[in-house]
């Protein structure tokens, strides 16, 4: 088995594992896969491509890109590659970056902006296409950033779910690659040469807080080598009886007896044990 497969046959495990363990696809799903034209939204397409064809229940997977009209936006390369991959694809256009730059004053990130009328966007077409669930690219190391960011920027413990219903309740957002490391998708995406198209929006910003907490992570690693996934496993570990928030607090006090963690020592990846 060359490297290429050995990567993505890890991956796809980890993201089947996921699948799994939060019930993210339910036989007769559709699916809308949200393709951005970077590495993780690929690599997500590719491998739910190959879970599909080795589910024991049919669900079915429709790729949707959007051309949000950025300058110097080329999408032939991806829509080349769609076209050769094989699974149903639309290519959506919407000149979103004008009204971005036209909200965003000087300085501000466009993240949040660009991020709303994106999702505006691709719920209307997961509506026309029939589609009750949509799929987003985002991995382990998106999932811990975001938790940094919460916690050091906005003063609350908050990460990214695994799933998540829609406020307006017609769609269910999946995550399978939530688990994944972000390092061993970029050295699958690399492997299998994915045509990735640049953001020249929020990738022309410096300064973002996202990657000033990424700097913290990798300098966490140089003392704690797997921070990444302790930290991911502690966002599958919580004790609310332990925080200060009083309504989760009261909440976890109503909770049926089987959900009530036992106490005894765990050793996580190779660390002293700890008393749950």
């Amino acid at each position: 088995m060359n490297t290429s497969s050995e990567g993505k046959t890890k991956l796809l495990r980890t993201m089947q594992r996921t699948i799994v363990s939060y019930g993210l696809i339910a036989k007769g799903d559709r699916i809308m896969v949200a393709i951005s034209g970077g590495k993780d939204s690929y690599t997500m397409l590719d491998l739910l491509w190959a879970a599909k064809k080795r589910a024991p229940f049919p669900f079915e997977l429709v790729a949707v890109h959007l051309d949000q009209g950025q300058p110097g936006y080329d999408g032939r390369p991806l829509e080349g590659w769609l076209t050769d991959f094989g699974a149903p694809y639309e290519i959506l256009r919407e000149d979103t970056y004008s009204i971005v730059k036209q909200l965003v004053s000087e300085g501000e990130t466009y993240c949040a902006p660009c991020s709303r009328l994106r999702r505006g966007v691709l719920y209307s077409a997961a509506e026309r296409l029939g589609c009750n669930k949509i799929a987003l690219g985002h991995h382990r190391d998106d999932t811990l950033q975001t938790l940094l960011l919460n916690l050091l920027y906005a003063g609350k413990l908050q990460a990214m779910p695994a799933k998540y219903q829609t406020d307006d309740g017609r769609f269910e957002v999946i995550r399978p690659l939530i688990d994944c490391a972000e390092r061993d998708i970029a050295a699958h995406a690399q492997q299998a040469g994915y045509p990735i198209l640049p953001c020249n929006l929020c990738g022309s910003q410096d300064g973002l807080r996202r990657k000033q907490v990424e700097s913290l992570l990798s300098q966490l690693e140089t003392t704690i080598p797997d921070v990444r996934q302790v930290m991911l496993h502690a966002l599958k570990n919580v004790r609310p009886t332990h925080l200060l928030d009083q309504s989760v607090a009261a909440a976890w006090s109503e909770r049926r007896p089987e959900l009530r963690p036992a106490l005894r020592p765990r050793v996580i990846d190779g660390h002293l044990p700890i008393v749950e």
